[in-house]
């Protein structure tokens, strides 16, 4: 097993030669269900790429098991604070900036790992539940991505909590058996410098990367609400059930049953839900109808929502524009700025 421990540079370095940003573990639609939560969060936990490497290079650098299972420890607590306390206490962070910083948290490991294990481990114990910390706030963007109810949110936290935890167990005993089967087969893997410096590699080309791609996103402040037009955009908290494909049709009549799931789908590839009350006249109905279904739109799909009080409410992952007039210039606005956003990585 200590031997595994060793070989984690191998681990390390197959983690971080998976591509793509920093953001593309998203976990697309959402849950009706505590315990979909917990499944919900070790899907994005063995998806995270960049929290994978992060835990890759600390079993590296420790060298041994116990010593292993204390910063893994501490890494754990620092993001689980985070990510309960950001979530529940509705903090608005800079996501493009938490993602430099994470980036930035591969850099750090490798270039430690580079220089040798530290003779003191009681500073880099310190700056490993810093990063955790960095690292939950980059966990708590990704939760309420899916959206989450007022009522029941602690729970639906705590549960995502835990499978982010499982999902860490299994990726931590999963390198276990990997670095000890390709060290056995790739004897040149073995030097730790390889994978040392791909993390390196991997967290500034990562950080690079969101520099570039963002627009001067990082350097912005998060504003808690905003206004386009005649509606007010806030963070999302509108849930959508998953485990659906893509709905039949763009735009659903009202006494249509609208596909959940399906809108639960979609939501995650990157499209804008355009929800109306049932009850609009003809006319606004007709504006909302032509909106969604015109091809220049882009990807937007539509329905009713029985129950809404608003006349418009649009959702994409992360925000929620509501309107309590039909305005379809606020909302066309809303889409537009949702597909310039560097956020919008569009599935297909």
């Amino acid at each position: 097993m200590l031997a595994a421990v060793r070989q984690g540079a191998v681990i390390a370095g197959v983690v971080v030669a998976v591509p793509g940003a920093p953001w593309a573990h998203g976990v697309g639609g959402s849950s009706d269900t505590v315990g979909g939560f917990v499944w919900l969060g070790t899907k994005h936990m063995l998806a995270g790429w960049d929290h994978l490497a992060f835990v890759g290079g600390i079993l590296l650098l420790a060298g041994e098991i116990r010593r292993a299972a204390k910063l893994i420890s501490l890494f754990a607590l620092g993001h689980s604070i985070t990510l309960f306390t950001a979530t529940v206490a509705d903090w608005h962070v800079n996501p493009v900036l938490v993602d430099i910083v994470v980036a930035l948290s591969l850099v750090f490991v490798g270039v430690v790992g580079l220089r040798g294990r530290p003779k003191s481990w009681t500073w880099f114990a310190a700056a490993v539940l810093a990063f955790g910390l960095a690292h939950g706030l980059g966990l708590s963007t990704r939760l309420r991505e899916l959206g989450l109810p007022s009522d029941g949110m602690i729970p639906r936290v705590l549960a995502f909590n835990v499978g982010v935890e499982i999902g860490q167990l299994i990726a931590v005993g999963a390198m276990f058996m990997l670095g000890d089967v390709l060290s056995h087969f790739l004897p040149k893997l073995k030097d730790p410098r390889l994978s040392n410096g791909a993390l390196v590699a991997a967290g500034v080309v990562a950080a690079s990367v969101l520099v570039l791609t963002s627009g001067g996103e990082a350097l912005r402040p998060v504003q808690a609400e905003a206004a386009v037009g005649a509606c007010s955009v806030r963070d999302r908290t509108e849930t959508f059930p998953a485990g659906g494909g893509h709905p039949a049709k763009d735009f659903f009549e009202p006494g249509e049953t609208v596909p959940a799931t399906s809108f639960g789908h979609v939501i995650g590839d990157g499209y804008v839900i355009v929800n109306y009350r049932p009850d609009l006249a003809a006319e606004q109905l007709a504006q909302v109808r032509a909106f969604v279904t015109d091809p220049a739109a882009g990807r937007v799909v539509g329905g009713p929502a029985p129950g809404q009080t608003e006349a418009v409410k649009a959702v994409h992952a992360y925000n929620t524009a509501v309107c309590d007039s039909v305005d379809i210039e606020a909302v066309r606005q809303f889409t537009r700025d949702w597909f310039a956003d560097p956020r919008f990585k569009p599935v297909e």
